[in-house]
């Protein structure tokens, strides 16, 4: 019985053996043969040297060149509104009349105190110069004149302050109070601004202050609006905001339509000179990685057998601003060269490719949405 058993071993032992031995040898076959790694498809396009016109672009917010909230300079009872809400005024048009039936009688009594004084100091001027009445008599009649006349002025100031007028030209806002309500001195009454022109203001970062000057050209865009508003800068601020690190500017710009209002949000561009040109690509070609960002160029390469074959090299490069679908390339990228637009992420230094551009990656510096 162990006789059997140690014949069964051994012969199991052979053939264990001999499988191993044909396995080794078609390794050995496999690694001999060369290896040709299968070529990725992909599609390209060529490095084209662009000028962009460079622009700062910020957030901005729209100020009015004028603008004011008119609040009551007297207390008193609305007993007219002469601009309602909406309106357009010019400057010194009335704007809210307040009750001024008191202060009118005591104005008449002022003029006739006036009138009075006007005659006492007319006959003391004859009899002074007569020397019928002392010195002294005459200066009290014209002391009590003055007074007089002072006493006018001061009523019709105070009649002027309760109609209330427009400081400057612009529109009426929403106004605070209602005909008949009685109001306190400072009371805000209805708000007032001048839209044409408007202010924009805006903050851009300090290490772009150097681009910027006075009467430089900008650009705002309000979804409101749906179209770009031309301007120019007109104010640089003294002082960088010590905890932002970011300086604040002002460019006015022309509003005829009136469709942008203050306190709007709107989109600035600045215009800066053209620089020099640049190589754009779609942003599907940049391969981004933390040690670099880099791009695939197409071209000829030989294998370890001596053939040729259509290859791609790994290029680290610099990137420049972006526009929608494309990325400036500063530096790394030479005009003419093919360059890898998608399929980079399956790529390594080296790999065969085949090129196939049936179908092309969207590439717009002004992408719009498809509808869908």
């Amino acid at each position: 019985m162990l006789k059997k058993f140690i014949i069964a071993l051994a012969g199991f032992a052979v053939v264990v053996f001999a499988l191993g031995a044909v396995k080794v040898a078609q390794i050995k076959e496999l690694s001999s043969m060369p290896h040709v790694m299968p070529a990725m498809a992909v599609t390209s396009t060529e490095a084209k040297a662009v000028t962009w016109d460079r622009v700062i672009s910020a957030i901005g917010t729209l100020a009015p060149v004028e603008g004011v909230t008119v609040a009551a300079d007297a207390d008193g009872t609305i007993v007219k509104i002469a601009a309602d809400s909406g309106a357009l005024v010019k400057a010194g048009d009335l704007l809210i009349g307040l009750d001024t039936t008191v202060e009118m009688a005591q104005l008449a009594a002022a003029e006739a105190s006036a009138a009075l004084a006007k005659l006492q100091f007319d006959r003391a001027s004859e009899l002074v110069a007569k020397q019928t009445i002392s010195k002294s008599e005459f200066d009290v009649a014209t002391a009590q004149l003055n007074q007089a006349g002072a006493n006018v002025a001061a009523l019709k100031a105070t009649i002027e302050k309760k109609h209330v007028r427009a400081p400057f030209d612009g529109r009426v806002g929403i106004r605070f109070v209602n005909l008949g309500q009685f109001v306190a001195r400072g009371r805000a009454l209805v708000p007032l601004q001048k839209l044409d022109p408007i202010y924009v203001n805006f903050s851009i970062p300090q290490q772009q202050l150097g681009a910027l000057s006075i009467g430089q050209k900008i650009s705002v865009t309000a979804d409101a609006s749906g179209r770009p508003y031309e301007g120019k800068i007109s104010a640089i601020n003294s002082e960088v905001d010590a905890s932002t690190r970011n300086i604040s500017v002002q460019a006015v710009l022309a509003n005829p339509e009136e469709k942008l209002r203050s306190g709007m949000f709107v989109q600035v561009e600045v215009a800066l000179p053209a620089g020099a040109p640049q190589i754009a690509l779609p942003a599907t070609a940049i391969a981004y990685a933390p040690y670099g960002n880099s791009v695939y160029v197409i071209e000829k390469m030989k294998g370890k057998d001596g053939k040729e074959y259509l290859g791609v090299r790994q290029q680290i490069v610099r990137l420049g601003v972006a526009r929608g679908d494309l990325v400036a390339i500063e530096e790394g990228l030479k005009p003419g060269e093919q360059v890898v637009t998608a399929g980079v992420f399956k790529l390594r230094n080296g790999a065969p490719v085949q090129v196939n551009n049936a179908v092309q990656p969207t590439s717009s510096a002004t992408p719009k949405p498809a509808n869908t």
